[in-house]
């Protein structure tokens, strides 16, 4: 049996700019080890993907978020790419998708820039946590630590920096998403465990 028989992993994007190494590879990584994986974006149609700045291929959309449920899924993939990332947290729904994995302990991962949805659904507060060395910033704003690391995993949340290090970022994303759930990847969970070690 694959490790991710009967599990069904978000893959969330916005309709243009995901970097297309970040979507294919870590899908076919999920999917090799048994999951099932639905390409999310805010508008129905097609997802354009961008070799660095060149136009590469398009992908089907099979759900709009708004219509999605995050409830239905077992682990989110954030692909990167810059205009990714920077449509989906101008865009209130994705979010608050993202938010609700957290928010339920669901494994999360996220690559290169994408990150940066993070940043705006409210979850790197006290998280450790690396992306492209351009974002850190935001990280370091939003409370978070960053880390030059090949792949960091913390708590159910795994992120890499950049394309190379997709081999690393896929062998831990298919570890933490069999792993299911953690505690520990649940905002409330995280500051009442450091409120507890504070006192």
């Amino acid at each position: 049996m694959a490790k991710l028989d009967g599990k069904k992993i978000a893959i969330l994007v916005a309709n243009e700019g995901i970097e297309q190494v970040e979507l294919t590879e870590p899908r076919k990584a999920l999917e090799d080890a048994g999951a099932t994986t639905e390409l999310l974006a805010p508008e129905a149609g097609e997802a354009q993907a961008f070799n660095h700045l060149d136009k590469a291929d398009a992908f089907p959309v099979e759900k709009t978020v708004a219509d999605a449920n995050a409830g239905d899924y077992d682990g989110l993939l954030l692909p990167g790419g810059v205009a990714n990332p920077d449509q989906l947290r101008a865009h209130e729904p994705a979010v608050k998708f993202v938010r609700a994995f957290f928010d339920a302990g669901k494994p999360v991962a996220a690559i290169c820039h994408g990150p940066w949805t993070l940043v705006e659904a409210n979850v790197v507060e006290g998280r450790t946590l690396t992306s492209w060395p351009s974002i850190q910033t935001d990280i370091k704003n939003a409370g978070g630590t960053w880390v030059d690391e090949e792949v960091h995993v913390d708590e159910g949340l795994v992120t890499s920096r950049k394309p190379d290090d997709i081999p690393a970022f896929n062998e831990k994303m298919v570890e933490e998403f069999c792993e299911g759930p953690h505690e520990g990847q649940k905002p409330e969970e995280r500051f009442a465990k450091e409120g507890a070690e504070t006192s």
